[in-house]
């Protein structure tokens, strides 16, 4: 209780801390020392920018992380029933940890923690085969080893809720309704040297438009589907659905075989820029009902003061759920833009409020600073004295564009799609998502905690 306590006083000290800062008008990267970063690997993967527009880019001051204080490994209590060599991929487990760790496993949910948590899962099952030849735990070991990841992961500074927060059962480390785990059929099945050569390295931007290894992943999990026995082929589980939840099932034994061919972290990178495709299809945030923007915005705007004081009360609420990236920020002003529509909300009320992407994600200041998370796999870092850290783009003042409801959505694969312009610093640099983002190493701020806590 006294910890808690501590914890709290701590938060509330720094937070008052940056608000006394808030004045303070020196250049925040070099007042840190914080390093700029930028990656050209997504320059042939992004649309046409538009020059309409100019936005300057914002910078706030950041401080520094709360959290090291707080960081206390534990050595956990393991049940004995699994197998599994927590020792040789404790690296893998370490960053995992971090990337779920117990303040922020929440608001990192959909990115970073669950997409990493699930490419853990697959590599211990795929590891552990070198042993025991069988790409999947039966039911009862599932629900000792499970229990034993979350305790090596909640020893480490894990959140206690993972299970919850990412949707994760014993059922997950099991064959399914997949016909085949045996490593030796497997590979007698699969056309295994063909999934390994398009799957062994992966471009995470290529991967996502070509998809060749995810293309090779389903030819082997059908191939796997269709091994059933004569019972199951005359059985109502042999229908479209049945069939469905078999290859899905067996993808997931896919992955695990390949997690066994690769070492552990190579196989984390490849697990995850291929998850991370998907990441970046839907949003993920939930959208409250929105009976005062219908009323403040309708029947054409008459008073935009009215209707732009309705739209930030919404996205208020929108920001407080999730970090997202900046291609799921397009999808969320998209899938909010068309449900404005039907509402008989035809105006650009984007255009007219300054609605920007980043006004979709959490803000991590008391300034306008949303922090967008970049689509590539990214992973958190933990720093004894720092804490900690993650890659956010603070700079993202792109205008939220507002959906053609006669348009279908365009795949950021097509090379035609124009979207906004960037900030005058994002374009100089003509590095990076969009291109050119810049994206900033972040040293998470104690605002972030206080914003969730109260």
């Amino acid at each position: 209780m006294n910890e808690v306590v501590t914890c709290n006083m701590i938060l509330l000290e720094l937070f008052l801390l940056l608000l006394s800062l808030n004045g303070c008008y020196c250049d925040p990267l070099n007042y840190l020392g914080l390093s700029v970063s930028t990656d050209s690997r997504l320059d042939a993967f992004l649309p046409v920018i538009s020059p309409d527009t100019a936005p300057q880019p914002l910078v706030p001051l950041l401080a520094p992380s709360p959290l090291s204080p707080f960081t206390n490994a534990t050595i956990p209590k393991l049940s004995g029933v699994c197998t599994f060599n927590f020792t040789a991929v404790e690296r893998l487990m370490s960053m995992t940890s971090t990337d779920c760790h117990e303040f922020f496993a929440p608001l990192l949910a959909n990115v970073i923690c669950c997409p990493q948590l699930e490419a853990t899962l697959a590599i211990l099952v795929g590891q552990s085969s070198k042993m025991t030849n069988v790409l999947a735990l039966n039911g009862t070991v599932s629900k000792f080893c499970l229990s034993d990841i979350e305790h090596v992961l909640v020893g480490q500074g894990a959140s206690v809720n993972l299970g919850k927060i990412c949707s994760i059962h014993p059922s997950n480390l099991t064959e399914g309704s997949c016909p085949v785990t045996d490593v030796t059929e497997f590979e007698s099945v699969v056309e295994s040297s063909k999934l390994l050569h398009d799957c062994e390295k992966i471009d995470p931007v290529k991967e996502c438009c070509e998809q060749v290894c995810q293309n090779a992943i389903l030819e082997a999990a059908t191939g796997l589907a269709s091994k059933t026995s004569e019972l199951l082929r005359n059985h109502s589980s042999n229908s479209l659905p049945g069939h469905l939840n078999r290859v899905s099932d067996c993808k997931n034994v896919v992955l695990r075989w390949l997690a066994r061919k690769l070492d552990p972290l190579h196989a984390k990178e490849v697990l995850r820029g291929l998850s991370n495709c998907n990441v970046n299809k839907v949003c993920p945030l939930v959208f409250p009902e929105m009976v005062h923007v219908t009323k403040s915005c309708g029947n054409g705007i008459n008073k935009k003061t009215e209707c732009c004081s309705a739209m930030e009360s919404y996205v208020s609420h929108l920001q407080k759920q999730s970090l997202i990236t900046n291609l799921q920020a397009l999808d969320c002003a998209r899938t909010l833009g068309l449900k404005l529509q039907k509402l008989n909300i035809t105006t650009d009320v984007y255009n007219l409020c300054h609605i920007t992407l980043k006004d979709f994600s959490l803000q991590v200041t008391k300034q306008e600073s949303g922090c967008l998370l970049p689509s590539l796999p990214s992973d958190a870092t933990f720093d004894k004295d720092t804490g900690i850290s993650f890659i956010c783009d603070l700079n993202d003042n792109i205008p939220a564009p507002w959906p053609s409801s006669l348009q279908l959505p365009e795949s950021l694969c097509n090379k035609t799609i124009r979207i906004p312009a960037l900030p005058a610093a994002a374009t100089n640099a003509q590095n990076g998502l969009f291109h050119g983002d810049v994206i900033t190493n972040v040293l998470l701020i104690a605002s972030v905690v206080i914003m969730e806590i109260l």
